[in-house]
């Protein structure tokens, strides 16, 4: 498939993450980490009806990670693993996902609770919760199963993070 895609920010995320080393690596583990969403003004209608909902996911760019290959060493394992088996922030499209907690909308902002991002993260899209459409109960976890008793514990390490020398010409910054 030969098809370039590309998106353009929706706004930024902010939180007190300033760098990758000792962000939570999933809301989850985030303690209840606070933050806020400053949505572009021109969508900020969009936001209409969105205060009803009790979390939503935010999709984002992992604008620090570096680019991977198709194999790596997740933060809760020792392993090797293939990248679509991780919520890795490396990967070919450094997409990621967080399900937040939504505290409030004011305006063009929205407050967030449990937040597990890096301060300055481009959103791309919001969308509400819904368990009943997000969450199907899962029977098995892979290689996770044996790993998932860390996440509390289990911090960003910056094995990630994109090297400061290749910044300077990066135009995804």
């Amino acid at each position: 498939m030969d098809i370039e895609i590309s998106y353009r920010p929706i706004g930024i995320i902010r939180t007190p993450f300033r760098e990758a080393k000792d962000t939570p690596i999933q809301p989850a583990a985030a303690g209840g980490a606070e933050g806020t969403v400053e949505v572009s003004p021109e969508y900020a209608g969009g936001l209409e009806d969105l205060e009803g909902f009790s979390h939503v996911m935010l999709i984002y760019h992992f604008h620090k990670a570096e680019k991977s290959g198709l194999k790596v060493r997740p933060f809760m394992d020792s392993e090797e693993r293939g990248v679509f088996a991780t919520r890795a922030p490396s990967r070919p499209n450094r997409i990621g996902i967080s399900v937040v907690r939504l505290l409030g909308v004011k305006g063009n902002v929205l407050s967030i609770g449990d937040a597990d991002m890096l301060d300055g993260t481009p959103l791309l899209d919001i969308k509400p919760f819904v368990p009943e459409f997000d969450a199907p109960a899962a029977d098995r976890i892979g290689w996770l199963e044996e790993q998932i008793h860390r996440l509390n514990e289990t911090k960003d390490d910056g094995r990630f993070e994109r090297r400061k020398e290749h910044e300077s010409g990066d135009s995804e910054r």
